[in-house]
């Protein structure tokens, strides 16, 4: 791997960001229940406060949970600048959002108007903590790169779309909705999937790409000017969604095709990288540039047949792009994580990264998962194959929860057993 670039020394504590890699996945677990337990016709409206908890259990539960615990640990590795008390403040937030979201689910599901409303509360008080937190320290950065520009964007937009949820959220909780209730929702979940997640998935693979699978760098305009127009493009969506709607069209395209380049990019790029060696990271990394490729098709035609297929759009990006490279970057961030903070420490018997998790787990998993998105696309037209692929979907959750938490406790284990130390790098702190 290439650590070029890399602040290893302002890492945070392993607990910050393992909290939330940890309960990622049983998000994703409830999200597959509550989809076996529905109805096909009813997730099939993108409206429907079936679709909306299912679809919030996977975006903040799994999605958020993920990307916030990544961003904890790469703004100091990446960026090389401090949060402010970053264990107390992504402990904090954590609870906020942990209850938050679980509120969201029960309150929503139930139609409990109080559980929603402090759900509201929570989320808005869980995530405000954490961006700011983030944005705050990024005031300390001299050196700006394309990987921090993006955090950077992805950031301010996260915190409009954070302020936009909580007013829907709130919403159903006294039972009002203003005029522009869908336009609210329509907007939160674009620049949600394409602001947010998008643009720091971008900006992590360009630094990600290099470093953990050896591949070609970036070129210089990729990494300068993409994030600049795909901003310029939401903007543009925005305006013509609010003022000019019939024209909207024309911003989901020049939105599509940065996001259609960045996709085939990226599959070019692993194909051309100098370590060759395959894994399933690398796997959902190919997976999702195909599934970004069909969705951000889909997505530019879906207006001219009404919206009609909109809940495949999102399969298509929202669980085959955003959340196969969220999974695949569980399975090389804890590793790493875990092999850091141990050589860290000056431990020697260390199990390697690729030896943390078991190949076949991690390769079934990912079958399992594959063939839940295929499944839940077929679901659309044939919806008594549903809860079939529901089940695949949290068999291949609990799979991936199992390998995430096998490589945690070798880290639990190590310290327990407390093997030889590498006594040279105690010497080199004595000589400083």
């Amino acid at each position: 791997m290439d650590f070029d670039g890399l602040s290893v020394d302002q890492a945070p504590p392993i607990s910050a960001p393992l909290r939330f890699f940890l309960t990622a996945p049983l998000f994703a677990i409830l999200a597959g229940i509550l989809i076996l337990f529905s109805d096909a016709v009813t997730l099939s409206s993108r409206y429907s406060v079936e679709t909306i908890v299912i679809t919030h259990a996977i975006t903040i539960g799994f999605l958020g949970f993920v990307m916030l615990g990544a961003l904890v640990q790469m703004l100091p590795v990446l960026a090389g600048v401090r949060i402010a008390k970053v264990g107390i403040v992504s402990k904090i937030s954590y609870v906020f959002l942990l209850f938050g979201t679980l509120f969201m689910i029960f309150g929503l599901w139930f139609d409990i108007s109080k559980i929603t409303l402090l759900a509201s509360f929570f989320l808005l008080c869980g995530f405000l903590i954490l961006i700011i937190s983030m944005l705050l320290a990024f005031r300390g950065v001299v050196h700006v790169t394309a990987s921090i520009r993006a955090m950077i964007t992805g950031l301010f937009f996260a915190l409009i779309i954070t302020l936009m949820g909580a007013h829907l959220l709130a919403s159903y909780g006294v039972g009002k909705f203003s005029a522009l209730h869908h336009v609210f929702a329509n907007v939160h979940s674009v620049w949600a999937i394409f602001g947010f997640a998008g643009i720091l998935i971008i900006g992590v693979a360009f630094h990600i790409l290099p470093m953990f699978y050896v591949a070609p760098r970036f070129k210089r305009f990729c990494k300068k000017s993409v994030v600049m127009l795909i901003t310029t493009g939401l903007i543009l969506w925005l305006f013509l969604n609010l003022f000019f709607d019939f024209y909207s069209t024309i911003a989901k395209i020049w939105i599509a095709l940065f996001f259609w380049a960045f996709a085939t990019t990226v599959y070019l790029k692993l194909n051309a990288r100098r370590r060759k060696v395959s894994d399933v990271t690398v796997w959902y990394w190919r997976s999702a540039a195909i599934f970004m490729t069909l969705g951000t098709f889909a997505w530019s035609i879906n207006d001219f047949l009404d919206e009609k297929y909109i809940v495949i759009v999102s399969i298509l990006i929202g669980g085959g792009f955003i959340f196969s490279i969220m999974s695949g970057m569980l399975y090389k961030i804890v590793p790493f994580l875990v092999w850091f903070h141990l050589n860290a420490k000056g431990y020697m018997s260390i199990p390697t990264m690729n030896d943390m998790i078991d190949k076949r787990l991690s390769k079934s998993q990912f079958i399992l998962f594959i063939l839940s998105l295929i499944g839940f696309i077929l679901s659309f037209f044939i919806p008594s194959l549903l809860s079939v692929f529901a089940i695949t979907f949290i068999l291949s959750m609990a799979v991936l929860e199992y390998n995430i938490v096998s490589a945690v406790l070798i880290y639990y284990k190590t310290l327990k057993r407390k093997p030889d130390f590498d006594m040279s790098m105690f010497t080199m702190k004595a000589e400083n």
